[in-house]
């Protein structure tokens, strides 16, 4: 009974967010639905065209330059190699002793959404009001004075990461993703071009939740209710295709219909909160009904167990290195989950889902390198860094933009003090888009937002 009180009470709040006269026209005949109302307005700092010598490189795809050149200039990435080509009149960095990365992404985080401080009035993730909730937009409760984002730069080298709506919903609502630049607001930070993502979830959370508030109670409950969420998206989409094509009275607008739209067509990508080998599994065969693709399974502690079904059907996972056991569903992780997922030849991500956490992805790296290694499997510094920039920027759908340093990329760049799979290293400097956003031998580089001016530990990067 609780599962069709569920289902019942999901698609009336689905239905609940119809409205009229909110698309636009673009002919003076023709409503669309705008797809983006909410557009960026990221403007990239200015920086100087610098050549970084002597510096053994990591290029986020598997390559890696010993004693090597990396030159970037108006905010691209211009040669990576041996030796290249510079102006006169560049900057130019001894990297010796040194590595250079591309800059780190973390494929999920909630900074801005949970700020610091972490207090009630800052509790913005989750919108647990309904178990579908695919109207909601992560964006609109981002906080840009949140000093996790400048922790997260100087401490962690992250110049990238997506904020994604909380768990606690079946579908939690778009993600964003976000340059890690100190802005106004956050369409300033809005990276340009990049897809939307829709935070769904299986297993504890959502039937937590909600089974006190009228279900879904169960893992059955939340299977019936997004599968009957899905139905309803697919009809909605048939509505406004019948109108694309044939005109007449435009479709009633609904707001988290349009998201669940944008899947279908392939426009908004499913970020997908899982952590069971079965339950993923149940998942990959509930997408293909309703018909849409995951990106990645985020959190995965199975994944392991399901490596050739990740391979198969082209879904990411991103992963910790070894935080595990805090609830049933995360029991049964093991230390080698990353190793074996890309030994299979999956495409594996280090993710943090923490606000620590993002400030050492690469220790979490180091960690997965080094279980993978003890289990027999041998995996170079080079190509466990494309956890940490290629897979991730795929799994966003953003890898033509960032995720390594090929020429003409944009020049999103860490130069570590040391070897990053090392405890003791830490970012030097840190660019992007070419401007240098971090200087650890330079106080004045060092991002405070406006909320910390004044309070105790004011800038402190420790």
């Amino acid at each position: 009974m609780r599962g069709a009180i569920g289902v019942a009470f999901a698609a009336l709040m689905v239905a609940g967010c119809a409205t009229t006269g909110t698309g636009s026209k673009d002919d003076g005949t023709r409503v669309r639905i705008a797809e983006d109302p909410f557009p960026s307005t990221y403007q990239r700092y200015s920086g100087a065209p610098t050549l970084i010598t002597g510096v053994t490189i990591l290029d986020g795809e598997g390559g890696r330059i010993d004693n090597g050149q990396v030159y970037f200039a108006d905010g691209k990435i211009q040669a990576v190699g041996q030796t290249v080509a510079a102006p006169a009149g560049a900057q130019v960095i001894d990297g010796t002793g040194k590595y250079v990365t591309p800059g780190v992404i973390d494929i999920h985080s909630h900074l801005g959404d949970y700020p610091s401080p972490g207090v009630a009035a800052h509790d913005d993730g989750n919108e647990a009001t309904a178990p579908a909730r695919p109207e909601v937009w992560a964006e609109h409760s981002v906080w840009p004075q949140d000093s996790g984002f400048s922790r997260a730069l100087a401490n962690g080298g992250i110049t990238a990461l997506q904020i994604l709506p909380g768990s606690a919903n079946l579908f939690g609502g778009r993600s964003v993703v976000l340059k890690n630049v100190p802005a106004r607001t956050v369409q300033g930070m809005k990276m340009p071009g990049a897809p939307y993502g829709l935070k769904m979830a299986c297993g504890e959370n959502p039937k937590r939740v909600y089974g006190e508030k009228g279900g879904p109670a169960t893992r059955m409950g939340n299977i019936a209710v997004t599968r009957q969420t899905w139905i309803n998206a697919r009809a909605y989409k048939r509505k406004w295709d019948e109108y694309e094509k044939n005109g007449g009275d435009p479709p009633d607008q609904d707001l988290a219909m349009d998201t669940l739209k944008g899947v279908l067509e392939g426009k908004i990508l499913v970020q997908n909160h899982c952590y069971r080998a079965d339950e993923m599994a149940q998942m990959i065969d509930l997408s293909k009904e309703a018909g849409y693709k995951i990106s990645a399974f985020h959190h995965a502690v199975e994944s392991y167990k399901i490596a050739d079904l990740l391979r198969a059907n082209g879904i990411c996972a991103a992963m910790w290195a070894d935080w595990y056991g805090f609830k049933m569903e995360a029991y049964d992780a093991i230390p080698e989950n990353i190793a074996f997922v890309d030994r299979a030849g999956a495409c594996a991500i280090v993710h943090s889902d923490d606000p620590n956490g993002i400030q050492r992805l690469n220790q979490e790296a180091a960690k997965a390198m080094a279980a993978g290694r003890r289990a027999g499997i041998p995996i170079s510094e080079e190509h466990a860094w494309t956890w940490l920039g290629m897979n991730p920027a795929k799994a966003l759908g953003i890898f033509d933009r960032v995720g390594s340093l090929k020429s003409g990329k944009d020049a999103d760049v860490v130069l570590w003090n040391g070897n990053p799979f090392s405890t003791y290293t830490r970012p030097e400097r840190v660019w992007i888009d070419g401007a240098l956003m971090y200087d650890a031998n330079n106080p004045k580089l060092r991002p405070v937002s406006d909320f910390e001016l004044g309070q105790p530990g004011e800038g402190d990067v420790k």
